[in-house]
């Protein structure tokens, strides 16, 4: 499965995908030049329990380390990877 983000400034996403089928998306809006928030988590249904979502948060988390930035997981999903994994703490915005 790869994970690939798109960035537009001010909103973006990371899209998984498999066999050039797309296995979910993650969203995401801008809040300053050091943050962003996760605000909505959606998975194909055909990829249902496979992690797809948590694969989408953990690339957002690699994204915000390698930038030095934060994230706000507004989406319940995100949130509760966030809640579930202390590990990925560092880039939580408080």
């Amino acid at each position: 499965m790869k994970i690939e983000q798109t960035n537009d400034g001010r909103k973006g996403y990371f899209e998984a995908l498999e066999e050039g089928k797309q296995a979910g998306k993650m969203t995401y809006t801008w809040a300053g030049d050091t943050k962003f928030i996760i605000d909505h988590t959606e998975v194909n249904e055909a990829f249902n329990g496979k992690g797809v979502g948590k694969k989408m948060v953990m690339a957002a988390v690699e994204y915000a380390r390698e930038k030095n930035i934060k994230i706000l997981p507004l989406c319940p999903f995100a949130k509760s990877v966030f809640d579930k994994t202390p590990e990925i703490h560092d880039v939580l915005f408080s």
